[in-house]
C-alpha cells in the first residue's frame, strides 16, 4: 500500500495575531472568555473535552488536523508536527472515537521540544503518564491505550473541523484549563479579550466588597453582575 504525504501549508499572515493579544488571553481563564463570548452569542465551550495534565493552561491559535477511519486502500504519512509553528495549539478531530489514540508521549516530546503550546483532541490520548511527567498540556475527551497506528489516517491539515461538535478554524485562539476548553472564533478574538478584560476587572470589584462584608447581592447589584454577561452582539 503507496503511502500518501500530507502537505502542511502555513498559516496565512492575515490570519496571524499580534503577540501581545495572545499574551493577555494567557493571562485569562476559561470562566471569563466564555462570559466574554457569551456576550456575542458565541458558545463554543468543548463540552467532554478535559485536562490529562492537570494545572495546566493551554493557549494559541489552531493548527487543525481531521483523522478518519483507514481503509485498506488508503493511508497517509502522519509526520506533520514538526511543522506546527511553536506558540500554536494543535486540535484533533478525530470524531470523538474512543477506541483507538491518536496522540502519545514521543508525539508530546517533539511538540514540546518545538514549542508547540499544547494540544486539544476529539478522542483519546495514551502514553499518560509519561506525558504527565514531561509537564505538557494535554486535552482530550478520555485515555486508553490502544494505539491508532493502520486504524486511522489523517486525511488533512489546517482545515476547518469540529470538536465536541465545536467549530475549529485554522488561527483561531484555543484555550484551556482545568474548567475544560473553548474556542474563539479569529474574528471575535479582541473584542473578547477586550470584554474577558472588562468582566475580570468588575468581578476583582465584586471580591473587594465581599472582603469588606458587603452582602452579595448588594455588590452584585452594585457592579451590574447580572448584566456582564448579557448578549450585546450576534455573531455573523
Amino acid at each position: 500500500m503507496d503511502v500518501k504525504n500530507i502537505v502542511v501549508p502555513k498559516l496565512p499572515a492575515e490570519r496571524r495575531l499580534k503577540k501581545e493579544i495572545i499574551e493577555a488571553y494567557k493571562k485569562m481563564d476559561t470562566t471569563s472568555i466564555a462570559d466574554a463570548l457569551n456576550r456575542f452569542s458565541v458558545l463554543t465551550g468543548m463540552h467532554g473535552i478535559k485536562s490529562i495534565q492537570p494545572g495546566t493552561t493551554l493557549c494559541g491559535q489552531a493548527f487543525t488536523c481531521m483523522f478518519a477511519v483507514s481503509g485498506a486502500e488508503k493511508e497517509t504519512n502522519m509526520d506533520y508536527l514538526d511543522d506546527v509553528e511553536a506558540g500554536d495549539v494543535i486540535v484533533i478531530d478525530n470524531g470523538g472515537k474512543l477506541d483507538f489514540s491518536c496522540w502519545g508521549d514521543l508525539m508530546s516530546m517533539v511538540a514540546k521540544r518545538n514549542g508547540v503550546a499544547g494540544t486539544v483532541i476529539d478522542g483519546i490520548v495514551r502514553d499518560v503518564p509519561a506525558i504527565r511527567e514531561m509537564g505538557y498540556p494535554m486535552f482530550a475527551k478520555d485515555m486508553f491505550m490502544w494505539t491508532g497506528k493502520q486504524r486511522y489516517y489523517l486525511e488533512a491539515v489546517q482545515i476547518p473541523i469540529h470538536v465536541a461538535g465545536v467549530r475549529v478554524k485554522p488561527g483561531d485562539i484555543i484555550f484551556g484549563d482545568d474548567t475544560g476548553v473553548l474556542c474563539v472564533p479569529f474574528e471575535f478574538a479582541e473584542k473578547v479579550l477586550e470584554a474577558a478584560l472588562e468582566i475580570t476587572e468588575r468581578e476583582k470589584v465584586i471580591e473587594g466588597f465581599i472582603k469588606e462584608g458587603m452582602r452579595l447581592d448588594e455588590a452584585r447589584v452594585k457592579t451590574g453582575y447580572y448584566f456582564l454577561q448579557a448578549e450585546k452582539e450576534k455573531a455573523k
